[in-house]
């Protein structure tokens, strides 16, 4: 019996046995893949041997405060988007190979969307559609495929498309989606309010969501999967001008799986008030210039750092991807970092350090369970993050494939970690103090302290130079010669990864978590990166371009005067 129908017939037997009896939904989408997977085994050039179906259900509300008053609140939302994975030919080769010189970069997913209702007739009319369309796109692309090998060069990784695995099962529970606690209305009027004691603040807003995301997945080698996630979400954002024109702001985010999890009024009152000062702050603190030199990063944008240099050129899928720069593809097993700086990936770690963790998930987008990955020990790389798409050396998934709901899934990162040695961790004050100390000895007038980073982009492609770029929203000097340090502005950090990671001199004893969503091929994803604060031995900023607009003529209106 053909392998692929006979795994079929174990979610047959699965289902028979009530495993759906409680979710009628999950009942539609399974007997009509059965139906599919059977009926197109006998048709077109190349067999299909592989079907899954992936559907995004999202619930989401929102409300919005500005200056004291909302400004919107949302009814409750809902959408589903179905998406067909299939695939034809073999493990080995199938219409996923990425066909070189193309720019499609999803060959192997459909996507629409479905019904909200569970009606059977509706969902199963959208289900045949959509599967029909994959299939007839799937031949043609695997023709185009082996065509393509047949008239360019060997490619270096022959790797297959597809892995084994052992298939999920997992009903987890579904809770019913509860509308915005009502207090949270008077809650955003006071805290938006904030802001109007701060004339140089000339843009804000307090924004709170409640979103409900249940995933559902089946498919022809037995994977069932319904895995619920929640998040509810406070995000802050303050913008202002300073005297040169240059547009300065702030955004900070706190987010929980449970509203009563979020912070209090009074923590996220204090939090407010601080990111005003900070603001006012910066718009009278002096231009950066470009400079080279030693900088610390604090744990947040330390993070971010390793997430842009070093997690996506970790992701598994451009290790075989001939137009991929491939920085680390042949470094397993070298030291790429200093012996005392590890780095971890664990999407099934929820919490760390008191703080939930946005890139958790118990199971990933292709039903492989989330685990703990250890990427670099001791400063040595030990693995890439790992999805259903094999590279040479590295034949199983590690839990890493992540989509959105219109996106094919590939290797991403989900709770990046970056770990010290404890022997090399000191105190924050002394490590600023290295910082000074090094600036001394490398000749500088002052080191760099970056400590709020908005995010960060970076070029992975052959074809473009292997650079990172980060955008810290504010720094300061550390002078050499030990006077007060000096906030300032207006700076952008660039680099290339393999001498950046080299450069890592030190680590504090603190810990910061960055919350945030990451775009790359698979779409957006929550994530998480942590680390210790770092002492960088060279980093490099340059002037971020600015507006040449000139601050508001008008004065603010009456009440949005500090006192």
């Amino acid at each position: 019996m053909n392998k692929a129908l006979a795994l079929s017939l174990v979610i047959s037997l699965f289902c028979q046995a009530g495993a759906f009896a409680a979710d009628k939904f999950m009942n539609t989408l399974d007997n009509e893949l059965k139906r599919s997977f059977k009926l197109l085994q006998r048709k077109g050039t190349y067999p299909l041997y592989y079907l899954a179906y992936r559907v995004f259900e999202d619930d989401y509300v929102s409300l919005k405060g500005k200056f004291g008053a909302l400004t919107k609140e949302s009814d409750p939302s809902k959408f589903r988007n179905l998406q067909v994975e299939l695939r034809v030919g073999d493990s080995h080769m199938d219409n996923s190979h990425k066909l070189r010189g193309s720019t499609n970069t999803v060959t192997h997913v459909w996507s629409d969307s479905l019904p909200i209702e569970d009606d059977d007739k509706a969902i199963a009319n959208v289900l045949w559609r959509s599967t029909d369309k994959a299939f007839k796109a799937a031949q043609k692309q695997l023709t185009l495929v082996k065509a393509s090998r047949a008239l360019k060069v060997k490619e270096q990784d022959l790797s297959g498309d597809f892995t084994d695995e052992k298939p999920c099962h997992y009903l987890g529970e579904v809770r019913e989606f509860a509308p915005t606690p009502s207090d949270w209305q008077s809650r955003l009027r006071r805290l938006s309010g904030l802001f109007n004691k701060y004339d140089r603040v000339r843009d804000s807003a307090v924004n709170y969501s409640s979103e409900r995301q249940i995933s559902y997945m089946v498919s022809s080698d037995g994977a069932v999967k319904r895995e619920e996630l929640r998040s509810n979400l406070v995000s802050v954002y303050a913008e202002a001008v300073a005297d040169d024109g240059m547009i300065l702001w702030f955004y900070d985010r706190f987010e929980s799986t449970d509203a009563d999890g979020l912070p209090s009024e009074a923590v996220l009152t204090e939090k407010i008030e601080t990111m005003a000062k900070r603001l006012t702050d910066l718009t009278r603190a002096p231009l950066a210039e470009p400079f080279v030199g030693p900088a610390i990063l604090s744990g947040r944008a330390a993070g971010v750092f390793f997430h842009e240099i070093l997690g996506h050129r970790l992701e598994g899928h451009r290790q075989k991807d001939e137009e991929e720069g491939r920085t680390f593809k042949e470094k397993i097993g070298t030291r790429i970092m200093p012996v005392f700086i590890s780095v971890v990936d664990d999407p099934s770690c929820t919490r760390l350090n008191g703080i939930e963790l946005s890139g958790s998930y118990k199971y990933d987008d292709e039903g492989i369970a989330s685990r703990k990955t250890v990427l670099v020990d001791k400063g040595v790389l030990k693995t890439f993050l790992m999805s259903r798409s094999p590279v040479e050396g590295i034949p199983h998934s590690n839990g890493h494939g992540r989509c959105d709901y219109v996106s094919a899934p590939c290797a991403r990162q989900g709770n990046l970690m970056v770990i010290a040695d404890g022997d090399k961790r000191v105190p924050s004050e002394e490590l600023k103090e290295m910082l000074r100390r090094e600036a001394r000895r490398q000749g500088k007038p002052y080191g760099l302290y970056f400590d709020e980073m908005a995010g960060g982009s970076t070029f992975t492609q052959a074809d473009q130079p292997q650079l990172y770029k980060l955008y810290p929203l504010m720094g300061t000097r550390g002078f050499a010669d030990g006077r007060p340090d000096e906030l300032i502005r207006g700076v952008d950090i660039v680099g290339t990864p393999l001498a950046s990671l080299e450069n890592i001199l030190g680590a504090a004893d603190d810990l910061g978590v960055f919350n945030g969503v990451c775009g790359a091929e698979s779409g957006s994803v929550p994530v998480s990166a942590s680390s210790p604060s770092l002492l960088i031995h060279t980093i490099e900023v340059q002037r971020k371009p600015k507006s040449d607009d000139k601050p508001a003529l008008l004065p603010p209106p009456p009440g949005r005067r500090q006192p």
